[in-house]
């Protein structure tokens, strides 16, 4: 049985993300929160949050977390907020604000 836990609409870029949720993918639990932990990017913040997530959801569940490994770690494309910049001589050129929505999964070993 696996355990989902989502983040929609992160403000974070999903290729920014990527680097950080293919680090997880597949390791114990306590090794992923570890990583994450020390993990300088800004990605790291959002997955460790959502990892916590789907760690408490299979506690509910009345499963030890130390059996627990990350069996899906993904991130999707979200819908992009545009705005515009201000250019010289009455231009302007487009910002893309990217968005992510953040998937993990835990299952039982």
């Amino acid at each position: 049985m696996s355990y989902t836990s989502s983040h929609r609409f992160a403000r974070i870029a999903p290729r920014k993300a990527r680097l950080v949720a293919d680090l997880i993918r597949g390791k114990p639990v306590d090794q992923a929160l570890t990583e994450l932990q020390f993990t300088k990017k800004r990605g790291a913040f959002f997955l460790r949050y959502v990892l916590r997530s789907a760690i408490a959801q299979a506690e509910q569940a009345n499963i030890d977390p130390g059996r627990l490994f990350v069996s899906e770690s993904r991130v999707d494309e979200a819908p992009t907020i545009k705005r515009f910049q201000q250019k010289d001589r009455g231009r302007s050129h487009q910002i893309l604000k990217r968005n992510s929505h953040l998937i993990v999964g835990v299952d039982v070993r």
